[in-house]
């Protein structure tokens, strides 16, 4: 399976880069590329993440149903299951 591509614009300084890290790596600056973007993609997604536990802190309501709810679900870590794998 073949997959379709596209072409972007980018820097003189950016397609360098992206050359010299594909060269230190063995690989293409496609695959440099997309890798650099799921970095982002993952790093955005936790810093959104701590973000929304940081807000839910600063409200002591909210925080103390999150643990009071984490409370009632670590019962089931032993439901005798251990086992069954």
């Amino acid at each position: 399976m073949q997959m379709s591509t596209t072409t972007i614009r980018v820097s003189r300084r950016t397609r360098d880069l992206l050359q010299s890290l594909a060269e230190q790596d063995g690989s293409s600056m496609q695959a440099v590329l997309e890798e650099a973007v799921q970095l982002l993609q993952g790093q955005r997604l936790l810093q959104a993440t701590n973000e929304a536990y940081a807000a839910l802190r600063a409200n002591p309501e909210a925080w103390q149903a999150l643990q009071a709810e984490r409370a009632e679900w670590d019962v089931t870590l032993n439901d005798g299951l251990d086992g069954l794998q």
